[in-house]
């Protein structure tokens, strides 16, 4: 896996979001799986590093 690695974020409530460029300003993110859901479509994961803005 590449070093330094860049994660980009659309969802602009989150405050990790810089929306100059599109991307999550945290070092790392912790991805976890949707409850009940075998989709095999994005949909079957979550940022769960979110967090509100406000």
């Amino acid at each position: 896996m590449e070093k330094n690695q860049k994660i980009s974020c659309t969802v602009e409530s989150c405050k990790y979001n810089d929306s100059t460029d599109g991307r999550c300003t945290l070092n790392e993110i912790i991805v976890t799986p949707t409850t009940n859901c075998s989709t095999k479509q994005p949909d079957e994961s979550k940022c769960s590093s979110y967090e509100s803005e406000n």
